[in-house]
């Protein structure tokens, strides 16, 4: 490529011919089934999370509709506790781990880069393949008859006394964490080796910083929680004691084990969003991010002091008061990466010329729920304050304002942003931009409402509440309501599009970096030639988007 067309990246690509893209070349079941092309892999990841998505939240469905009253009128506390499970279960380990990096990361990582694929084009593969059994594992116990023990799987709970199918979920979740950890390798060798020439660390997009510090996490982290589900399967099934204490286990130990990498796990879902909405704000405002480098230094941090944080999920455990004190001044820490982000974006915004398109919409969006949740955070790192709200609906709202409104948020701006050049149709944009309301609205009124029964002392895994708690939770059902609509209607639209949705164009966004110097959709080898960067990234010399 050459460095005229870096300067200029709302001109299509002459190099590829759109002809010949990913979507059409040899479009049958099985060209799709074994395929190497780590865009069409990528759909495949999409049409899966999605899938788990409806699941999950038809599990959610069924919990608001129990707690529009204060009895337990709809759900036995059995099924009760089935639901919340299945719902954590799916959610967690099916939708918001996988959803950004092996999606878009998948799909856009090589085009960032100037690559015609990942480093490892079968173990992309595998890893697919590896998260389709372990989630057909993790559905089979839902069908079969559920596990009650929450997403956390605590013992001693789940390795003394649930009758339901604890070991078999262990099995799901330890066979997907080998998902995660080939997508990470993957990642990690094709950011160091692959880059095209002139793309040096300080040229790449936040994305690919973004999905590189992930990618460590997933391969320091998610071993450890594939080796303590293990245990837990092996405990319940052959009684030797790990985590029991009635055969001399430890149930704490579960906990640090689990935490270590759960919370890590917890930037694994966000850093990915965050690494979306610093292109969507760059592009919609047409200026460079503000402080790159910070933000580009910021994911490394918080993947690193993510680690050093878990203990503040043990603050109610007998854990040692001085080690409390050290897990909540860490806690603190950590937020300071997340806050120097969001800083640097709110500069990014100040005095630009900003487009109110549906992506920037979502962008605004995330901010606005990840400030809430963040600050909420500090909350639960200050030690007098977690314990008076610890297992209440205040730890339920802050952890969705994070993972939800942070996470979901980044997923669908970036979905948005990037539809045109996965698919080659634009959307319709004022339907769009009405989901993206919605989503908002509806994520506030299910949410906030939480914040203020947990304060006030309503535990969360319960199926029945006092009396005086009930109007905040019709509020919260209410808003359960529109977000689930909300949620829905990208599908519809987005399906719609396939078929009536204008062509794109190469560059609808007028956006800098390598993937908008494709067509759309991106042809197979991505770059027929290796393309040369000679830019700044977020250099935008008079760019405008192209005309649909």
């Amino acid at each position: 490529m050459s460095s005229e067309a870096l300067t200029h990246p709302a001109e299509p690509a002459k190099h590829a011919s759109a002809g010949d893209n990913y979507l059409t070349n040899g479009f049958s079941l099985k060209s799709w089934l074994l395929t190497l092309d780590h865009k069409r892999i990528g759909i495949l990841y999409l049409i899966s999370v999605s899938v788990f998505f409806v699941i999950g939240g038809l599990a959610a469905s069924l919990i608001r509709l129990e707690l529009i009253t204060p009895a337990g009128d709809v759900l036995s506390h059995e099924t009760y506790n089935k639901m919340f499970t299945v719902h954590g279960v799916v959610m967690v380990f099916f939708f918001l781990v996988p959803s950004i990096p092996a999606v878009l990361g998948n799909f856009l990582i090589p085009l960032m880069i100037g690559a015609r694929d990942l480093a490892f084009p079968r173990l992309n593969l595998l890893s697919w393949y590896i998260y389709i059994v372990g989630g057909l594992f993790t559905l089979t116990v839902a069908l079969t008859g559920g596990i009650d023990t929450g997403w956390t799987f605590y013992t001693p709970y789940s390795s003394m006394f649930s009758n339901t199918y604890v070991a078999m979920a262990a099995v799901g979740v330890f066979i997907t964490g080998f998902s995660s950890i080939l997508t990470g390798l993957n990642f990690i060798v094709t950011i160091h080796k692959m880059r095209a020439p002139g793309l040096t660390w300080f040229r790449l997009p936040l994305f690919v910083w973004a999905h590189y510090a992930t990618s460590l996490i997933m391969i320091l982290g998610t071993p450890v929680l594939a080796s303590t589900v293990a245990l837990v399967a092996v405990e319940r099934v052959f009684h030797i004691g790990v985590f029991d204490p009635a055969l001399g286990g430890d149930p704490i130990l579960f906990q640090h084990l689990f935490w270590f990498y759960s919370h890590p796990a917890v930037y694994i879902m966000i850093l990915p969003a965050m690494g979306v909405i610093s292109e969507l704000i760059s592009t919609f405002s047409r200026r460079p991010i503000f402080g790159y480098h910070f933000i580009a230094f910021s994911s490394i941090a918080i993947a690193a002091i993510g680690f050093l944080v878990w203990g503040h999920h043990l603050f109610v455990s007998g854990q040692s008061p001085y080690a409390g004190l050290v897990f909540s001044f860490i806690t603190f820490l950590v937020a300071v990466p997340s806050a120097i982000k969001t800083f640097n974006w709110t500069a990014t915004l100040y005095k630009s010329s900003i487009s109110w398109d549906t992506p920037m919409i979502y962008a605004m969006g995330f901010m606005g729920l990840f400030l809430i949740g963040g600050l909420t955070g500090l909350y639960l790192a200050a030690i007098a304050i977690d314990i008076h709200v610890t297992d209440t609906y205040f730890v339920v709202a802050h952890f969705h304002y994070i993972m939800v409104g942070g996470a979901v948020m980044g997923y669908l701006g970036g979905m948005h942003y990037w539809w045109p050049k996965i698919t080659g149709r634009m959307y319709p944009e004022g339907w769009a931009k009405i989901s993206a309301v919605l989503i908002f609205a509806g994520f506030n009124l299910t949410f906030f409402p939480q914040f203020i029964v947990g304060y006030w002392g309503m535990p969360r895994r319960y199926h029945t509440y006092a009396a005086e708690f009930q109007v905040l939770n019709v509020m919260s059902t209410a808003g359960a309501s529109v977000l689930g609509f909300a949620y829905a209607f990208p599908v519809f639209y987005f399906l719609w599009s396939l078929k009536y949705g204008k062509k794109a164009p190469s560059n609808p966004w007028g956006a800098t970096g390598l993937e908008w110097q494709t067509p759309s959709p991106p042809p197979t080898t991505n770059f027929d030639e290796v393309p040369v960067v000679t830019e700044e990234p977020y250099h935008y010399p008079m760019l405008e988007p192209e005309r649909v």
